[in-house]
């Protein structure tokens, strides 16, 4: 309890509600965008977080976070385009609601869902990660190197359609993460005598490139010039929900809430993939399945409930054993580490009033998401209509900038650039980017925690098996790398 109050005390400060707001914000418009992404906005804005402290950056980049979730809804709602993948489950009955004159009232529905699916995760977090943090506590280095492996499983969840791309993009993030000096000798690794490689590469410089400017290039040529006609509708029109309509999507949007948080947890899965399954769950259990695909309330409740649900839970083993649950988490993580707060075992009790005040601070960024989207999702509707002619210089400007501003180095520059053409070679052969950043973020943990286990046990490996946390471990590793590969087969075989 003491710990929650002067978490508390350091988080309500006026620096993180402005910080916070300035997030929603950014991500609001950027998940309206469709082909702007969560990602590319927090990678974008990433080295601006520098010079705050880590609550302030936090709040900045929960906020981008939390509100990217709904922000999708808002196209894929009124032009039935998704801004974001995870809003593909809202698109169908939310842009027939729209086709019947009611765009405000899907507006609405989502905006609520996401509030109660945020707040839920949210509370989640607050009362779950520190129980734990007390178990992973007891782990020791093996195990937290097993942890990390475990990790590292996450890249055959997110490879894509093809399972050995992905190991090569998770390889090539490993082999990235390696260049620089040996975490136990100090001696140079793969630098070739070039001075400016002997700390390695700046993980925000490579997630500039790998995904800011990566996705300006691989956007470029598409346009995104839409017709609003249904923007006289959302001003026009009430919005109002009916005590009959709230009925009906009570129990559909506590169980999407509940399956999102379990989804969430779980590495590798992912907000697209909860909305899908808890629109699915929802449809079965529904008396009223033929409005599915038509204008169905629950519809749009429990896919938009899932989605934001996972944003806490993703966070839980992220702040507990330092496992990213999915992209923008893991960049999240590259923001802790930055801070000087390192994921794991012992963040909670290093660090744990700075914990609470984070946790806390995702109730408050889940209320004033709701707050700015009742305000305002009249206005950030508008923003779907912005001509990507505009919108890429733009960017580029901002992702050199933030670039040249980590290290002000054009070496830095540079390094983005190159990073930038590798990430859209990778897309244009079928390799996700997705299993280097983790690849990269995960590599040195991994790798230190690896080498420190043989050094306690002389070289033995039976040090990995010789607690029963380890052994759980490797039985959950084995047992994850099977079922990807399961499904990965079996969905070779579908395609054939």
């Amino acid at each position: 309890m003491d710990l929650f109050i002067q978490g508390f005390q350091q988080f309500f400060t006026l620096s993180s509600f402005v910080y916070m707001n300035i997030g929603l914000l950014l991500g609001l418009v950027f998940g309206a965008i469709p082909g702007l992404t969560v990602i590319l906005c927090i990678v974008l804005f990433l080295p601006f977080t520098y010079t705050m402290g880590p609550i302030d950056s936090f709040m900045f980049l929960l906020g981008i976070y939390c509100a990217g979730g709904y922000g999708g809804s808002i196209s894929a709602i009124l032009i039935n385009t998704p801004g974001t993948p995870h809003a593909t489950a809202t698109m169908a009955d939310g842009y027939a609601l729209t086709k019947m004159g009611q765009s405000k009232k899907a507006l609405n529905i989502a905006l609520q869902a996401s509030t109660f699916g945020g707040m839920f995760s949210a509370f989640t977090l607050l009362f779950f990660a520190p129980q734990v943090a007390k178990f992973a506590q007891k782990m020791g280095t093996p195990e937290y190197f097993l942890v990390c492996l475990f990790g590292l499983t996450v890249i055959a969840g997110v490879s894509g359609k093809s399972l050995i791309k992905g190991i090569i993009s998770g390889a090539f993030g490993l082999f990235i993460a390696t260049i620089g000096l040996d975490p136990m000798t100090g001696s140079t690794r793969f630098i070739f005598k070039n001075i400016n490689l002997y700390s390695g590469f700046d993980l925000v410089i490579c997630l500039i490139g790998l995904f800011a400017l990566s996705e300006v290039l691989a956007k470029s040529k598409k346009s995104n010039q839409v017709t609003l006609s249904s923007l006289a509708e959302v001003k026009s029109e009430s919005g109002k929900i009916s005590k009959k309509e709230y009925k009906r999507m009570a129990l559909p949007a506590f169980l999407s809430a509940i399956i999102g948080v379990i989804i969430g947890i779980i590495p590798g899965t992912g907000a697209s993939m909860a909305s899908f399954v808890s629109y699915d769950r929802a449809r079965q259990m529904s008396k009223h399945k033929d409005e599915f695909g038509k204008g169905s309330v629950e519809g749009i409740a429990a896919a938009e409930t899932a989605n934001n649900a996972v944003t806490g839970a993703t966070l839980i083993p992220l702040l507990t054993m330092g496992i990213p649950g999915d992209g923008a988490v893991a960049i999240m993580l590259g923001a802790l580490m930055i801070n000087g707060l390192t994921p794991g075992p012992n963040l909670f009790a290093k660090h744990g009033v700075t914990m609470y005040a984070i946790m806390i601070g995702l109730i408050f960024v889940n209320l004033f998401m709701y707050l700015q989207g009742r305000t305002l999702t009249k206005y950030f509707a508008r923003v779907v209509s912005i001509p990507v002619s505009i919108l890429t210089p733009i960017i580029v400007i901002f992702c050199f900038a933030g670039a040249f501003s980590v290290n002000a180095s054009m070496f830095d520059v540079g390094v983005t650039l190159a990073f930038a053409i590798i990430a859209y070679l990778f897309n244009k052969l079928g390799f996700s980017t997705i299993p280097v950043l983790l690849g990269l973020v995960l590599g040195a943990i991994t790798e230190e925690n690896f080498r420190r286990s043989l050094i306690l046990s002389d070289g033995s490996w039976e040090i990995f098996v010789q607690s029963p946390i380890a052994i759980a471990f490797l039985v959950v590793i084995f047992l994850t790398v099977a079922i990807i590969v399961g499904n990965k087969m079996k969905e070779s075989r579908r395609s054939m």
